[in-house]
């Protein structure tokens, strides 16, 4: 499986998340602060050679009846920038609830608002990935 990377798009951050070797877990690596397309495309592709990134997969927020509406627009329009820049393929991911289930996890672990803030668009990126990744298995391959 080629080395996948997860983001997590949003207006004023890009969470962040790489594959395992593997391809089987995702983690989460950081949360990059948006600052005008040209610096987040620059910062995205730096990361994307250090990890020795293959695959992009892009967190699409539909809306819960599965339609598009305006944050899908952002989250293509930074996923077709990236895929001209870096000539890498990009998937579309349904990222539907992954904030929710990233501010799940952190409040079940109890941490403070102030790190939530700063770790859930990270979080939720990882969400995507992992969900990514475990579709995308090879049949046969469980996950021991």
């Amino acid at each position: 499986m080629p080395k996948a990377m997860g983001l997590d798009v949003g207006d004023k951050t890009v969470g962040v998340a790489i594959a395992d070797p593997l391809g089987i877990t995702a983690q989460g690596i950081t949360t990059v602060r948006r600052t005008n397309a040209k610096a987040d495309l620059e910062r995205l592709m730096e990361l994307i050679r250090d990890h020795g990134v293959q695959q992009l997969v892009v967190g699409l927020p539909l809306n819960m009846d599965a339609t598009e509406g305006p944050r899908t627009e952002v989250s293509r329009k930074l996923g077709d920038a990236l895929a001209s820049r870096s000539g890498l393929p990009v998937a579309y991911w349904d990222e539907r609830l992954s904030t929710v289930a990233a501010e799940r996890v952190l409040l079940e672990a109890n941490v403070s608002r102030e790190k939530r803030r700063r770790v859930v668009d990270m979080l939720a990126a990882q969400v995507i990935l992992q969900g990514w990744l475990d579709a995308h298995r090879p049949a046969g391959e469980d996950d021991t």
